[in-house]
């Protein structure tokens, strides 16, 4: 991986902290088994993802309401169905 996407990944490992561990470790585990890998159009969800509210994560990760939007809702299950 170059420096330039090691640099990203570590930025995106900062916004990503919530203060909530639980959201804190889903967000931990997609950047460390998924994000590498996704293309640049899921990369770009994910950045949408970490503008929302947390209260609004909490409900969608749990499974007590889903994201309007079809790719954050896409995303958001992606997330909930990586492996601990």
């Amino acid at each position: 991986m170059t420096q330039d996407l090691e640099r990203e990944l570590s930025r995106l490992r900062w916004r990503s902290r919530r203060g909530m561990r639980e959201l804190d470790r889903l967000f931990e585990r997609y950047l460390d088994r998924a994000w590498r890998q996704a293309p640049e159009s899921e990369r770009a969800v994910f950045l949408r993802l970490l503008e929302v509210e947390d209260d609004k994560l909490w409900h969608w990760f749990m499974g007590h309401d889903t994201p309007a939007d079809a790719e954050l809702a896409q995303l958001v299950e992606s997330i909930r169905s990586l492996p601990p």
